[in-house]
């Protein structure tokens, strides 16, 4: 399967279905609040955060919920133990509605990440 290419985050955005659409936005709202020295990307055929050339944080839109990752997720402190994943760096989170983002903790993971 080809990855989708993706001008830009709008573009991303735009092309994933309306409830993913919707979690996707409140995300992006809240990186922007609590991260405002991270720039949207699309990198993979995902929507990403980077800080310089590095990535920091992705969305993953799967067909039933949206993955809140970090690059670097596997090195993060998660004292309440929500991040996923068996990989060498990558975590994530699923979100399956905006409702899911606990925001302190979303917080606690994304400020430790951006560092």
């Amino acid at each position: 399967m080809k990855m989708k290419k993706y001008g830009s985050f709008d573009e991303y955005l735009a092309d994933q279905s309306p409830k993913n659409r919707s979690i996707i936005r409140t995300l992006r709202t809240f990186v922007k609040r609590v991260a405002p020295g991270l720039r949207e990307s699309v990198k993979w055929g995902n929507g990403c955060w980077v800080m310089g050339k590095v990535p920091v944080a992705y969305v993953y839109s799967a067909p039933k919920y949206v993955q809140f990752g970090f690059f670097r997720g596997a090195g993060l402190k998660d004292p309440q133990e929500i991040l996923e994943g068996t990989g060498q760096y990558v975590r994530h989170i699923k979100v399956h509605k905006a409702s899911d983002i606990d925001e302190d903790a979303f917080r606690a993971l994304l400020r430790q990440a951006a560092r």
